[in-house]
């Protein structure tokens, strides 16, 4: 069955789809790889996009601190923090005997307000586009003053109008979490195609939000399929397609300059002597395919992404290794798409974010569900913080980075492929943490008990 998936080259890449499809870890180093600077202005994206989608943000931020009291603090900005984390760095190194070298963080996208994961991002932005859209096209609302003008979002008027639509989306239950409930608070009606791998709590919390949840027995890719069929056949009902939207895609971005910013306040230099190395859970590809969108507009060539996938759902590694073809999928190379990792439980990838940023991620790899409740155990035990399956899955990257696992030299030549021997003392780390504050204590301590087991 592998030895029918050829590159877009016309190559037979039979060798690393087959460890593809035996669902063991692997890691791959991307070998189109090109220079932010040769790929960036070709790309139908730029990063005007990305200052658009901030600003219109900046816009919505008294609304939606007046409507989510979590965001009062911040001032109805959406961000996560920059957590230094010594001492998961020292556990990871005694308990797999890897010298980690520079400094390593946690990007807290599972502390996100609202919907408690990356997908805050991308869904509630997308969301809110809509809104602005739809309120402006109707002569109800003026951009001019929007820390006055936004607020006319609650007033009848414009109530009345959002009560006659629906914003809809296929979700494995994160995403549907920040487009429902943003939807729902704005007053819009919301209506969210849950797939079989999402969770009976993330089904719960929509419901109890007034989010109508719609139930498949098929995977992810077939509920994003039903819901934007739905969508189609109702002028009032507006689709959240993860699978192909632009405006997901820039939400994710805008976390770039957010995060060199945070950087700065830090005293961390980027740099061509100080090379970043971020590490990013993916699905479908979009929200770490507008992350790293965002990171080499901001940082070039010195930023290196990783993304990270689970062993029995590595689609977006399967799109790479086949330029995205159409309709390519983990089921044609015999897996399953079963696995805890339910946000990453995914059975095709995002042409969208794959034919963007495949000149631009440094590599794939993938990982076990041990391996997520083993770091699940480990950032808790270690730093006292609460993420989900899922979040864990980019921490094996430094391991991988620093430690010749495979036995194939590839990490080691892309450092030295990279000049970056001599510099890897002054790099900075990043694990992107992507969801976690939300779970149901009870379910928490079934994590922690299934890592506790696995991480001796």
């Amino acid at each position: 069955m592998t030895g029918g998936i050829m590159d877009s080259k016309g190559g037979n890449r039979k060798e690393t789809i087959e460890k593809v499809g035996s669902a063991s870890p692997l890691l791959w180093i991307n070998d189109r790889l090109k220079s932010a600077s040769d790929v960036l202005p070709r790309l139908p994206l730029s990063f005007s996009d990305i200052v658009d989608a901030g600003e219109r943000l900046s816009r919505f931020a008294p609304l939606i601190s007046k409507i989510f009291s979590d965001t009062r603090v911040a001032g109805g900005i959406i961000e996560s923090p920059l957590i230094t984390v010594p001492n998961l760095k020292e556990m990871i190194s005694q308990k797999s005997g890897v010298d980690i070298k520079g400094r390593l963080f946690i990007k807290g996208d599972h502390a996100l307000p609202i919907a408690g994961s990356v997908k805050a991002r991308g869904g509630i932005y997308e969301v809110l586009h809509f809104a602005e859209a739809l309120a402006v096209e109707n002569g109800l609302l003026k951009k001019t003053d929007p820390t006055k003008t936004y607020l006319k979002i609650l007033d009848d008027d414009i109530q009345g109008l959002f009560k006659k639509y629906t914003v809809s989306v296929g979700s494995t239950g994160n995403l549907g979490i920040s487009v429902g409930v943003t939807a729902a608070a704005l007053g819009l009606n919301g209506t969210v195609h849950m797939s079989s791998e999402a969770k009976e709590w993330k089904k719960s919390f929509l419901r109890d939000r007034g989010v109508t949840v719609v139930e498949h027995e098929e995977d992810y890719t077939r509920a994003v399929r039903a819901g934007r069929e739905e969508a189609e056949s109702d002028p009032h009902t507006y689709f959240v397609d993860d699978e192909s939207s632009r405006h997901l895609f820039l939400g994710y971005a805008v976390s770039a300059p957010r995060l060199e910013h945070q950087l700065s306040e830090a005293g961390l230099t980027v740099d061509s002597d100080h090379p970043l190395f971020v590490y990013i859970p993916c699905g479908v590809g979009g929200a770490p395919g507008g992350i790293t969108f965002g990171l080499k507009h901001i940082f070039g060539d010195d930023v290196h992404t990783f993304f990270a996938e689970p062993v029995c759902a590595p689609a977006f590694l399967l799109g790479m290794l086949t330029d995205f073809r159409e309709g390519v999928s983990i089921y044609d190379v015999g897996l399953n798409n079963v696995t805890e990792a339910d946000g990453l439980a995914v059975s095709s990838p995002s042409i969208l974010a794959g034919s963007t940023v495949k000149d631009l991620v440094s590599g794939l790899f993938t990982v076990t569900d041990d391996d997520l409740f083993r770091f699940l155990h480990m950032l808790w035990s270690s730093e006292g913080i609460k993420v989900e399956p899922s979040a864990t899955a980019g921490f094996m990257g430094p391991i991988y980075l620093f430690k010749n696992l495979f036995k194939d030299n590839a990490c080691i030549d892309y450092i030295r492929k990279n000049g970056l021997e001599e510099k890897m003392e002054n790099s900075t780390h990043i694990l992107w943490s992507t969801g976690g504050s939300l779970v149901p204590e009870a379910e928490y301590i079934e994590f922690l008990e299934r890592g506790r087991k696995v991480d001796i």
